[in-house]
């Protein structure tokens, strides 16, 4: 898989609500995502302290 030499733009922000996706680790013979991340729903019974915090090594 290639690296992109695009520039991204990141704002950092705290975390405030826990949500539940779906996604599907299919890619495309470029390696990209062949599906987006689906949104499922809140998750009132946790806070951002119960989750593990994702890192790229993760």
């Amino acid at each position: 898989m290639g690296h992109s030499t695009e520039t991204v733009d990141v704002t950092l922000v705290e975390p405030e609500l826990v949500t539940e996706v779906g996604v599907d680790v299919a890619r495309d013979a470029s390696g990209r995502w062949r599906h987006t991340a689906r949104w499922h729903r809140p998750r009132h019974d946790l806070s951002p302290a119960d989750t593990t915090r994702w890192s790229p090594a993760n």
